[in-house]
């Protein structure tokens, strides 16, 4: 059976976030400067960012912006 490749993409410039039928929405543009959608479960999005998650990126951006 052949491992399954991890897809690895960037998105920039976020310019959409959506609710809707219990699905969230993030869109921006890819690397390619293509338009990219993401779509998660809301319910299981909200279970996993907690405010511990938010402080962390808070903290490693905090960190990235003082390394430039």
């Amino acid at each position: 059976m052949k491992k399954e490749e991890l897809i690895h993409k960037t998105m920039n410039n976020l310019n959409t976030f959506q609710c809707c039928d219990g699905e969230l929405y993030l869109r921006g543009i890819d690397e390619y400067g293509t338009d990219f959608q993401v779509c998660f479960d809301a319910y299981d999005f909200l279970n996993w960012i907690d405010k511990e998650q938010i402080e962390y990126i808070k903290e490693q951006l905090i960190k990235h912006i003082k390394e430039k």
